[in-house]
């Protein structure tokens, strides 16, 4: 397989592997598994529970549990927080392979979008997705996430598999309790695939976020 290549421009940003993960800074104290509200997070298209891949930090390795995408290769991964948070980083393991996704757009406080009007909306951040083992980490521009009670992540394509696999996905960054009353949302809990209709042109061709 030929090297994985980074764009240096259009808000692609260079990937770190999780070789360091158990480094003082990079360890549970920054990660911000406890503040998800893992019971609303919410995988459309996909087989399983979006919670299953939202795990604790000496789990993120583990690929018994896992989503996978269902009449295609696409999958949208809406993820909302419990308090704001301020992040620095998105964390991804996926694959195997061709399973992996070819690249991420990340949405910071959209959380009601489906694939039928994604097309519409411009990521906040998106990047190209290497392939391999380890969890992949992926540097946010923290001026644009430094007040974020959701994320929502569109995988367009897999990496030439008829489906695309996620094993975990996590956050390094710092949270504050929200100020005042959370308003309750109650999401979809499964999206009516006889809706759904590959979006075209995202195969690995997201429109780049505004700098």
């Amino acid at each position: 397989m030929p090297p994985h290549q980074h764009d240096s421009h259009c808000g692609h940003e260079s990937t770190d592997h999780d070789h360091d993960h158990d480094s003082a800074d990079l360890g549970p104290k920054d990660n911000l598994f406890s503040q998800i509200d893992r019971d609303n997070v919410v995988a459309l298209n996909a087989v399983g529970q979006g919670s299953t891949i939202i795990k604790p930090w000496h789990s993120r390795l583990d690929e018994e549990k896992f989503v996978e995408s269902d009449a295609d290769d696409q999958m949208i991964i809406r993820i909302p927080f419990t308090s704001s948070v301020k992040l620095r980083s998105l964390l991804i393991k996926a694959g195997p392979a061709d399973q992996t996704p070819s690249r991420v757009a990340v949405f910071s406080n959209e959380n009601n979008f489906d694939f039928g009007d994604i097309a519409d909306k411009t990521p906040t951040q998106e990047f190209m997705i290497a392939q391999g083992r380890e969890v992949g980490e992926y540097a946010l521009r923290t001026a644009k996430f430094s007040n974020v009670s959701s994320v929502s992540l569109f995988f367009p394509a897999s990496q030439g598999a008829d489906t695309t696999k996620i094993y975990y996905i996590g956050f390094l960054g710092h949270w504050t309790e929200h100020k005042s009353s959370a308003v309750i949302t109650v999401y979809e809990t499964q999206a009516n695939l006889a809706d759904h209709e590959k979006i075209q042109g995202t195969d690995g061709g997201l429109s780049s976020p505004q700098v």
